[in-house]
């Protein structure tokens, strides 16, 4: 019968589904791998349905399994914020943080602010992701995301960490050998980097000029022979003089003020890529949460 559900479950399970393995899970809880199978058999046979089907490496939720877990989440998260509310203001922020950033923003900026976090909110512990591409926020992986640019999605809460936009540039080796283009049209002809992230249409650059009704935004296709799903080694490229590159502000104003990168057509505007702090509605009151994103605005703002 499927009524011997126990609360201690509910965690356990969130974890083991987070860790991807039943090894990474056995880290993660502080007990040997055969520990964990053995809770996980334990947990199958009082519910009478297999949650997990295990291969050799890997393992994968069974569709009873991704209901379980579906459930444990909510109910774990609606356990927290009861937390978090009883305990008003006066909570000291702690818990696990669940944090997800780009790859470069992340290990250039985002992980050093949060070890400076963790020496302010010692019993804060965080897990930092990075990935190429930005989760979906409302399947409650993380708790916090920093991304660039405001997510559509209304069922979330962003707040604007740092203002940003886009720039194009290049070495100066690659201007003096192909000189610079003058018109957005007259990037079809050059060498372009290009990056392949998140949604964006790959190898179309928007770039915009004027002003209320005499606004105008063209759409160019650009190509080349570099194309890279991470923004360190494009920029790295574009610092080798291999082409043109389009890059937030944030990943190439250093180089910029030191020469070895020249701003492109600075007269157009290209679009913005503000970055923001992105959490569910659910974690508007959570300390650790609030006190997280507070922590990110003012080290932002600082540098």
């Amino acid at each position: 019968m499927l009524t011997d559900i126990q609360p201690g479950d509910l965690g356990f399970f969130s974890t083991l589904a987070a860790s991807g393995s039943l090894t990474a899970a056995a880290r993660e809880l502080g007990i040997s791998p055969p520990a964990v199978s053995k809770r996980l058999s334990q947990m199958e046979a009082r519910l009478g349905v297999a949650l997990v089907t295990r291969t050799t490496r890997r393992m994968s939720m069974t569709p009873e399994g991704e209901i379980y877990l579906e459930h444990a989440r909510r109910i774990l998260g609606e356990i927290d914020e009861l937390k978090q509310l009883l305990g008003s203001a006066k909570v000291t922020p702690k818990g696990l943080l669940r944090v997800n950033a780009t790859l470069g923003f992340g290990r250039c900026e985002v992980a050093p602010i949060i070890s400076k976090f963790a020496r302010n909110y010692p019993l804060v512990e965080v897990q930092l992701q990075l990935s190429v591409n930005p989760p979906l926020i409302t399947d409650d992986v993380f708790d916090v995301c920093v991304r660039f640019g405001e997510p559509p999605d209304s069922r979330v809460i962003a707040r604007r960490l740092a203002h940003n936009r886009r720039l194009l540039c290049a070495a100066p080796s690659y201007i003096a050998r192909h000189g610079q283009p003058k018109t957005p049209q007259q990037l079809t002809t050059h060498n372009c980097i290009g990056i392949r992230q998140g949604d964006e249409a790959h190898g179309v650059w928007r770039l915009s000029s004027g002003r209320g009704e005499s606004r105008r935004t063209e759409s160019v296709k650009v190509r080349g022979n570099l194309v890279t799903n991470d923004g360190e080694i494009a920029v790295n490229w574009a610092l080798e003089g291999h082409g043109i590159l389009m890059r937030a502000q944030w990943d190439v104003a250093r180089h910029l003020r030191s020469g070895r990168l020249v701003e492109i057509l600075p007269t157009f505007e290209t679009p913005d890529a503000d970055i923001f702090a992105v959490y569910p509605q659910r974690h508007q009151h959570s300390p650790r949460v609030l006190a997280f994103v507070e922590f990110l605005a003012q080290s932002l703002s600082a540098r």
